[in-house]
């Protein structure tokens, strides 16, 4: 059923004076998204006939634009990756990883999303096959399943990355399986100190060869010993690291991760009303008591 506001009604009806009123200040592949969106399952992107061999009725149904910030277009895309993933799942139980960053780096990481993405991906990924590895803990060669996340559930820029691991992994000469602690799968302090350290390392790495931007309030920050200075205060700070066992078994993360892969900012169901003062959406805020 449709939805009664859609995140296309909005941008059919505001987006040629907002394009207008920020003309230069919108990439290209922002104004492509904006495009699909507003052409999605129209006429413009032409159609077919969809027709009941039993009662003879038939319907027009337009194209869909396919565009991964689509809300409409990322149902199906879904339950596809769902499905090829659970193909993957071992016999063995799972745990839930979460790598978040913290406050200071993710303002960086908004001026420089896919270095910065990247950079946390890699972290977090060596983190966990370094500390696997290690005899002292689990000496065995693991699998991973990661989905970054860039926004919490109040809608603020919050990049971490989500993982799914089995309790368990190769033994490093291949020889056998070398299952985890039921309830235990790696200690998430020394996780959290490898990441930090494999991650400000390569940060400072990159400020150093010239490849970070920096604008607005932070645009300082484009000289070393301030940039140097604005990461002092988190190299001393614990940075989290999230490890739990999931209850419900790996299908149900394999699920939740799903609904992420495939998920819109600002899907149509979180839209309450659109007038001439502006949009108004819902949203969670779990650091706040109530509704």
């Amino acid at each position: 059923m449709r939805a009664s506001i859609e995140v296309a009604d909005i941008f059919r009806a505001a987006g040629p004076v907002y394009r207008a009123a920020h003309a230069g200040h919108l990439s290209l592949a922002q104004l492509k998204v904006m495009s699909a969106i507003e052409y999605c399952r129209t006429a413009a992107l032409g159609g077919h006939v969809e027709a009941c061999e039993d009662c003879g009725q038939w319907r027009i149904a337009y194209n869909s634009c396919r565009n991964r910030h689509c809300p409409k277009c990322q149902g199906a895309a879904a339950r596809t990756w769902l499905a090829e993933r659970e193909a993957d799942l071992l016999p063995v139980g799972y745990f839930h990883v979460v790598f978040t960053l913290p406050a200071e780096v993710a303002d960086i990481a908004f001026h420089n999303k896919a270095l910065v993405y990247e950079l946390l991906f890699k972290a977090a990924a060596e983190t966990m096959l370094t500390i696997a590895t290690d005899p002292k803990h689990l000496g065995a060669r693991i699998g991973i399943t990661a989905v970054l996340h860039t926004w919490g559930s109040a809608m603020t820029h919050h990049p971490h990355v989500h993982m799914i691991v089995p309790g368990g992994g190769i033994a490093p000469d291949g020889s056998r399986w070398i299952s985890s602690r039921p309830a235990f799968l790696l200690p998430v302090r020394i996780l959290g100190k490898l990441f930090r350290r494999l991650f400000l390392t390569r940060l400072v790495a990159l400020h150093e060869a010239g490849r970070l931007s920096f604008f607005g309030s932070i645009a300082h920050l484009i000289k070393r010993r301030a940039f140097l200075r604005h990461l002092a205060p988190i190299r001393k700070k614990r940075w989290v690291v999230y490890a739990k066992a999931p209850f419900a078994g790996p299908e149900a993360v394999l699920a939740y991760l799903s609904r992420y892969t495939h998920r819109v900012a600002i899907s149509n169901s979180r839209l309450i009303a659109f007038d001439k003062s502006g949009v108004t959406f819902r949203y969670k805020d779990y650091r706040r008591d109530g509704a």
